[in-house]
């Protein structure tokens, strides 16, 4: 799926990574904590998007608030294996991104293609397929009330041609119904590839950008917003979405890039408010716009420090997680950028009032194998710590309203794999789900750096982002999920 253009910006992104790997954190929490604000909303300190609650709209993000299964004993209700792959030697995998469900349909991405897998006990029966024009390109985690998601897509054309490796069309489409609702050619996106497209959902609105223009699209119809094609000192480099829309730029060229986060209008494209991070500063990540929060690597190609601000943009606390934690930004596929990787931190969660961030794992086999700290988001300071177990890691996966959604996974044959959720304030844990993942897959599905962990409407996915053939059946399992033995379908 790749051309010559898309495999040179991936190779250049490699070569930085590995400059910048072992380099010192020169610049340390002083410098992050520096960064300015610039205020051009008048909108309330720390007032949630959206004011009170009320019902939400369709078009709205889902937050889904999970409900505790009647039994957390878990049984299979996705098993999806697939046909014709590479086999394990080739070095070109079968690409898989993008993991969606809804309380019918789990949806998965590959290749050019969308399936649609029923949810039901012990069946592996498609729902839909949506071909694709090309490849896959860049996907969102974020789906909206009613079921609806966008993938960027690069259409397929003759190799060889300047176009070739271009990822300029965004699809609408229904989760589950596997109906295409609109189709778009991205105006201007001749340098839109799958190593630098980042695609974004929120209110009413589907956003991309790709360093060199940005465009938003109306959900309802796929009528265009607004671009940001214009020539400036700044880039979009890529969006952060759900409630509101932040905007990552990137401003001057290397080694002196410097960067901004924007909180824009989503109709309009309008800023509201600028954030200036500090100098020195080698890459950023938007793991939260609402409220928001910065991942920073600061004098490295990792990231050292956490930026929480106000919902005005202005800063309240830098967390230092350099040398204790992981928050697994930009770590998928080598950290290559595929299929946008902006939002993308699976090592750490953003609540409301807390950011849960997972430790580096110790090794040791008498005490946990890592933990998950729970920080104030206006100070910085620590709350409490979730504990894992020796040879049991834990992983935060999302926010259930006020609880933390955490995947335990277990490497005995006895004791199951569970997802808890946990109470930082109480620190009450509650078992969710109950389960064993097979053997001989248990180490793909439950690392975040290779597969995707969706927890919804009572169920828990792990999907593969890279498929290879095991063996001479040129087939591998692709997706897994498990659903409560007492939950009513």
């Amino acid at each position: 799926m790749y051309t010559q253009s898309a495999l040179t910006a991936d190779d250049q992104r490699r070569k930085r990574r590995l400059r910048l790997f072992g380099a010192g954190a020169a610049v340390l929490l002083v410098v992050v904590s520096a960064g300015g604000w610039l205020l051009l909303s008048d909108r309330g300190e720390d007032a949630p998007a959206g004011g009170r609650a009320t019902a939400a709209a369709p078009d709205e993000i889902r937050q889904t608030v999970e409900k505790i299964p009647v039994s957390p004993e878990g049984q299979v209700v996705i098993d999806h294996s697939e046909e014709g792959l590479p086999k394990s030697s080739d070095p070109a995998p079968r690409y898989a991104p993008g993991t969606w469900a809804t309380g019918k349909v789990f949806a998965k991405g590959i290749a050019d293609t969308i399936v649609g897998l029923k949810i039901e006990p012990h069946y592996d029966e498609k729902a839909w397929t949506l071909k694709l024009d090309g490849h896959i390109c860049a996907t969102s985690d974020h789906v909206t009330v009613d079921g609806r998601t966008a993938v960027v897509v690069q259409p397929g054309r003759r190799k060889g041609t300047s176009a070739a490796g271009v990822c300029d069309e965004v699809v609408f489409f229904d989760l589950n119904t596997g109906k295409k609702l609109w189709q778009k050619k991205m105006p201007s996106a001749d340098f839109a590839y799958v190593t630098n497209t980042n695609l974004t959902l929120t209110r009413g609105v589907v956003a991309v950008a790709w360093g060199r223009g940005s465009v938003a699209y109306d959900m309802k119809n796929g009528r265009q917003l607004w671009n940001g094609t214009t020539v400036s000192k700044c880039e979009d480099k890529g969006f952060a979405g759900g409630r509101v829309l932040l905007a990552l730029e990137s401003c001057g060229g290397s080694p002196d890039t410097t960067y901004e986060v924007q909180k824009l209008d989503p109709r309009t494209g309008r800023t509201e408010w600028t954030y200036k991070v500090a100098g020195g500063v080698q890459d950023v990540y938007l793991p939260s716009s609402d409220p928001p929060v910065l991942a920073v690597a600061a004098g490295d190609s990792l990231v050292t420090d956490l930026i929480t601000l106000d919902r005005r943009g202005r800063h309240l606390a830098t967390i230092s997680v350099n040398g204790h934690y992981d928050p697994k930004c930009g770590d998928r596929y080598f950290g290559a950028g595929y299929f946008g990787e902006v939002e993308h931190c699976d090592g750490m969660v953003v609540g409301e009032n807390q950011v849960y961030v997972a430790s580096k794992e110790t090794g040791e086999i008498d005490q946990p194998e890592n933990w998950i700290m729970a920080f104030d988001r206006r100070t910085g300071k620590t709350v409490r710590k979730f504990d894992g177990r020796p040879m049991e890691p834990v992983v935060p996966l999302r926010m259930s309203g006020d609880r933390l959604l955490v995947y335990r996974q277990s490497y005995s044959d006895i004791e199951p794999s569970a997802v808890v959720t946990w109470d930082a304030r109480t620190d009450q844990e509650t078992p969710f789900l109950l389960f064993h993942l097979p053997d001989d897959e248990d180490g793909n599905l439950s690392d975040p750096e290779r597969s995707d962990i969706v927890v919804e409407q009572g169920r828990v996915f792990f999907a593969k982002r890279e498929l290879t053939a095991d063996g001479k059946w040129h087939k591998a399992q692709a997706a897994i999920g498990l659903g409560s033995a007492g939950l009513a379908h």
